[in-house]
């Protein structure tokens, strides 16, 4: 029994035939893969400590969908995502300080060091890497293939996250 015929048969008993439908046809088959990072950052506008500098071990999880499986039977070979996304995370975030094009910081940050900012178009809070990986950073990199990078989890800490999904 496959996981379309589990939603269709089994739970959309107690809903209408019209949410059946849509139901069915929105499941998918994801293929998933996390990324470890060290990167620095503060959060412009942040009531707490968080607006100083600071850093974390982010853990980046990459999902991906494509409209078929291939060949094989995968949404893609793992190694994609890792020498798509994981290598670009790697490139440009990894032991880097990212740091907004609007913080009143930037200057000071720049006659320090240029080498390790990362300066990016956003306040860089957990939601908002997120966003940015999805929109921005997935069609780049994964535009060669035949996947969509549907959605990312931004994980600062074990209990801390956020998560942007694609609209479809």
């Amino acid at each position: 029994m496959y996981a379309n015929d589990d939603i269709s048969y089994t739970c959309c008993f107690f809903v209408s035939p019209p949410l059946k439908i849509y139901l069915y046809l929105c499941t998918m088959i994801v293929a998933e893969r996390y990324h470890d990072i060290s990167c620095g950052h503060r959060v412009v506008g942040h009531e707490g400590k968080c607006r100083f500098l600071h850093g974390h071990n982010y853990r980046i999880h990459f999902t991906v969908a494509a409209e078929k499986l291939d060949e094989v039977g995968r949404v893609v070979d793992f190694s994609v995502i890792k020498s798509t996304l994981c290598a670009w995370l790697e490139e440009h975030f990894d032991h880097k300080f990212l740091i907004w094009q609007e913080d009143e910081l930037l200057p000071q940050l720049q006659a320090l060091t240029e080498d390790s900012l990362v300066i990016v178009p956003f306040n860089p809070t957990a939601e908002n890497i997120a966003r940015y990986l999805v929109e921005e950073i997935g069609p780049q990199q994964l535009q060669p293939h035949a996947v969509t990078l549907l959605s990312c989890k931004v994980e600062e800490t074990a209990k801390c996250s956020a998560t942007y999904t694609r609209s479809l």
